[in-house]
């Protein structure tokens, strides 16, 4: 983006606005390309973030092409190959939201709504959900978020910030074969997850980013090569335990927390599915959505 260009941009990523700072031009253009339609703030507007992403001062810095991540001017991270500059700068905004934003409840999971209802999928790195959330936010599914779920406490709604989809190695592949028309950023290889790229979100997506939706599943999804589509009860216990142990913030609410994982699982069906073909999930999770409208 050209503002980033010449020095930085207020990045509007409701429900927070962030200060972005970057010298390193693949972020100004990645940021053009995965944010283009979403709100630019004036730059005297309040940021709940200030953050930047910049060539490391170091001796070997700019030599060896390396980039830092600040957060509030400060380093907050060891630097990472310059070419990793974007990729830094989301999992840094992940780390600004999970450890700072206690007025919610930060589940670590993805979040898609259809007709009102939100699904909530939880799991550990490796589960598939990033790949299920976007392939089902390319067939008309709304994606809230794929690795942050802003939980409500007090009125049990969730909200996402429509951000971009983090994609790892084969699933970069098995996505663009899905949804060819999808925009994601160029490959970046050799970091701490493998490969990575990030899907762009879709623009009716980030156009509904200020509505919240009213969990109606919790989903536990679980890739498994050759599997046939397997949609079965999860129990509430676990599915709660899952839930508070995917949490960022479970344990500084409190009885809060408890409270609030407790009415969400209450509210939800909660379930198990097992998948290795996508159009197969697709047709599982419209089947569960229309079950549902009936």
């Amino acid at each position: 983006m050209a503002l980033l260009r010449r020095g930085e941009l207020l990045l509007d990523l409701k429900p927070f606005v962030v200060r972005v700072r970057s010298d390193i031009e693949s972020v100004a253009r990645d940021i053009g390309l995965m944010y283009a339609q979403f709100d630019i703030r004036a730059v005297d507007s309040f940021a709940d973030f200030h953050v930047a992403v910049l060539y490391d001062s170091g001796v070997f810095g700019r030599i060896r092409a390396r980039a830092r991540f600040f957060f509030d001017g400060r380093p907050s991270f060891i630097p990472l190959p310059a070419n990793q500059a974007f990729a830094m700068l989301e999992w840094g905004l992940n780390w600004c939201v999970a450890a700072h934003s206690h007025q919610y409840l930060i589940i670590h999971a993805a979040v898609v709504e259809r007709g009102g209802r939100a699904a909530v999928l939880p799991g550990p790195p490796g589960a598939g959900k990033s790949t299920l959330c976007a392939a089902l936010v390319t067939r008309g599914w709304r994606l809230l978020s794929d690795e942050l779920a802003l939980l409500d406490m007090d009125t049990n709604l969730l909200y996402g910030m429509c951000r971009p989809v983090n994609l790892k190695n084969a699933s970069i592949g098995i996505i663009q074969r899905f949804a060819p028309e999808v925009v994601m950023t160029r490959p970046v290889s050799d970091t701490s997850k493998g490969t990575i790229a990030l899907m762009r979100p879709p623009a009716g997506s980030v156009g509904m980013v200020e509505r919240p939706a009213r969990p109606a599943w919790v989903v536990v999804p679980r890739y498994s090569a050759e599997s046939s589509p397997l949609l079965e009860a999860h129990r509430k216990a676990e599915t709660f335990m899952l839930l508070a142990q995917q949490s960022f913030n479970y344990d500084i609410h409190g009885t809060h927390g408890f409270s609030a994982v407790g009415r969400l699982i209450d509210a939800c069906r909660c379930l198990r599915f097992t998948y290795s073909d996508l159009d197969d999930a697709v047709r599982a999770f419209d089947a569960l959505q229309a079950e549902g409208a009936e």
